[in-house]
Parts: structure tokens; sequence; C-alpha cells
């Protein structure tokens, strides 16, 4: 299982509800700063990782996301 952090900038939209309906995002949540929510996944690899960031940003709203992945 490869699991990463997926940051998500989308200025005045909350987007966390609609990121937790994608498969294999474990939690989301809006935060403020630099970015405006943030996905926590665990998918079965890296290919997936890549699929799963190409989803969320077709949300409504997303401007661009970046992806860290955990090295182990």
């Amino acid at each position: 299982m490869v699991r990463a952090v997926i940051l998500v900038r989308a200025p005045k939209t909350l987007t966390s509800s609609k990121v937790r309906e994608i498969e294999g995002v474990l939690d989301a949540f809006d935060v403020s700063g630099r970015f405006d929510a943030i996905a926590l996944i665990d998918v079965k690899d890296l290919s997936t990782v890549k699929k799963t960031a190409l989803k969320i940003q077709t949300i409504e709203g997303v401007r661009r996301t970046e992806t860290l992945v955990e090295v182990t």
C-alpha cells in the first residue's frame, strides 16, 4: 500500500466533503494557509496515487494539487 497526502488549492471553496467521496481517500479536511484542503490517501500503488490526484483536480473550484508520498 502507498500512503500519501494531497494538498489542495481551492480558494473560496470548501472541498473536503467532496474529496472524501473519492475512493482511496481516508480523510480530508479544510485548512487555512497556503493550501485550502488536505486529503490523506491509502491506495495500492503509485499509479493510483496519480489517478486519485487527477480525480481531485476535477472537482469544481480546485485550482491545483500537490502530492506528498510517504517514503519508507
